[in-house]
């Protein structure tokens, strides 16, 4: 998939999901404690590493991949977890977060090379 297309995507669903959890998800986030923290996490990562996927369309190849997939499984899962889903999936979050992790220090590790 076109990295500008996946930036695009990521984006789109991140402003939307966000717009749900203030407005339309505002009472349903209110029965669990941690839920609204949640997420407004999962809209900031992944709202975050639609921009990152952006903005390094063309320059190297995983970085993009491991952000798209690990955004997906971080914000994911807290998202579920924010609408009720049992907590046992916040063991999966961190995978998410190891992927987002590594594709910044994939990153690095390519842009030592222009150094």
């Amino acid at each position: 998939m076109n990295r500008h297309v996946l930036a695009g995507f990521l984006g789109t669903i991140a402003i939307a999901l966000g717009a749900f959890g203030a407005h339309g998800f505002k009472d349903r986030l209110a029965l669990i404690p941690e839920a609204a923290g949640w997420w407004q996490t999962a809209t900031y990562y992944l709202l975050a590493h639609a921009v990152a996927i952006g903005a390094i369309a063309g320059r190297s190849a995983w970085p993009p991949r491991l952000w798209a997939v690990g955004a997906v499984i971080f914000a994911g899962t807290l998202y579920a977890m924010a609408l009720g889903a049992p907590r046992w999936l916040g063991a999966i979050t961190p995978v998410g977060g190891l992927l987002l992790i590594t594709g910044w220090v994939l990153l690095a590790w390519a842009g030592r090379k222009e150094s």
